[in-house]
């Protein structure tokens, strides 16, 4: 399903990933030539936030409270906002933003796809689960590209206004305990869905050896600790 993701390696990159806000004690992991090139960087990264927006701006219609509406459309605006600002860099690029994110639209949409729930309130978690975990990933990965990536960094760090989404969510499991209970198990059931794209991204045509997987451990064991610790944030269990 990933294999999109398989383009144009550049050599000698260096992943980082750290929680945001901290300075220091940072997780670095040399990819060499398992990172994508920049263009596939900034076309999967701007076309992830246009993602998060349509899903959360087609939740708005099916939401019937006015305050949930409002809250949602602050995500959906705060999505939005880091769409076009990755986009202005592309533009910056002189490269064609709808032509940089074409190659990645049928499979982050079939991703989207595949992570919505049946309901409302699975995907609003899917929206904040995933979007938590995968903008955490395109963070470190964007202290790989110099100062694009900085640039990338300070977008991704933006608030991305979910946090009446964790409301949300946390009044609806107190409210009735068999909701803890399903959207513990759906929170459980995103994470192996979310890492496939990010892993493919670090992917060769052969997958990752022995040794890439050593390497990415380290990455993908703390992406593993801040999803976690969303789940705890939101009060289901991880």
């Amino acid at each position: 399903m990933f294999n999109w993701l398989r383009r144009r390696r550049t050599p000698r990159r260096v992943l980082t990933l750290r929680s945001r806000g901290e300075s220091s004690g940072a997780t670095r992991v040399d990819f060499s030539e398992l990172a994508p090139d920049v263009q596939t960087f900034l076309g999967q990264a701007a076309y992830l936030q246009l993602g998060y927006f349509e899903t959360l701006t087609q939740l708005i219609t099916s939401t019937p409270e006015l305050a949930q509406k409002e809250a949602l459309s602050r995500a959906a605006g705060a999505a939005l906002t880091k769409h076009q600002e990755i986009v202005s860099l592309i533009r910056e690029r002189n490269e064609d933003p709808t032509t940089v994110m074409l190659p990645f639209r049928e499979q982050l949409d079939a991703f989207r796809r595949v992570t919505s729930g049946e309901r409302p309130m699975e995907t609003l978690l899917s929206v904040h689960l995933t979007a938590g975990l995968l903008d955490d990933f395109y963070h470190a990965l964007a202290s790989t590209y110099g100062d694009t990536g900085r640039r990338v960094s300070v977008i991704l760090e933006a608030d991305d206004d979910r946090g009446a989404i964790v409301e949300i969510i946390g009044a609806t499991i107190v409210s009735d305990e068999e909701w803890r209970s399903l959207l513990s198990m759906w929170g459980r059931r995103l994470v192996g869905d979310t890492l496939l794209v990010a892993r493919a991204a670090l992917t060769t045509s052969v997958g990752l050896d022995r040794a890439a997987e050593e390497k990415v451990e380290p990455v993908f064991t703390e992406l593993m600790a801040a999803h976690s610790r969303r789940m705890d944030a939101v009060g289901l269990n991880a």
